[in-house]
């Protein structure tokens, strides 16, 4: 799987970050897949709301929080993560023509159905994620879908 046609979700992601259930399964998919994996900067702010909110809930502690904020930063750093620019009127126009023809059925939310016209705005295959309303969409509108 090469990294450019990938989309990684912040369910997904925030699992290398947030320790829970899915996190040794999150860490062994990531080992077998090095390459740089592009990510949005609306998912960039995903997972700092992620950690931040798991530290405001108690599920870190404010010194986990931070280390988990500088490793995140560091795959930047070491170029396991790269920022990519997504083409944010197609991909909100995208967004609005998938709700419209999906929504209903499949009772995806704003943010799922964000997530999916990203992936396909920037051209990815696959989406990597564990929420089944978005995969449910992705599948829907002929992307792959794994969860890891």
């Amino acid at each position: 799987m090469i990294a450019e046609n990938v989309y990684l979700d912040s369910s997904a992601l925030r699992h290398l970050y947030v320790h829970g259930s899915r996190s040794a399964a999150m860490s062994a998919w990531r080992f077998r897949h090095p390459d740089a994996l592009p990510l949005t900067r609306f998912s960039r702010a995903e997972i700092f709301n992620a950690i931040l909110g798991a530290a405001f809930r108690g599920d870190l502690t404010e010194e986990f929080a931070q280390r988990s904020l500088a490793a995140f930063e560091t795959d930047f750093d070491s170029g396991g993560l790269r920022l990519v620019d997504l083409p944010w009127r197609a991909a909100l126009d995208r967004t609005a023509e998938l709700s419209r023809t999906h929504t209903a059925k499949l009772g995806t939310r704003a943010l799922d159905v964000l997530h999916v016209a990203s992936a396909l705005e920037l051209g990815a295959r696959t989406l990597v994620t564990y929420d089944t309303r978005r995969a449910a969409l992705a599948q829907a509108v002929g992307l792959k879908t794994l969860a890891p």
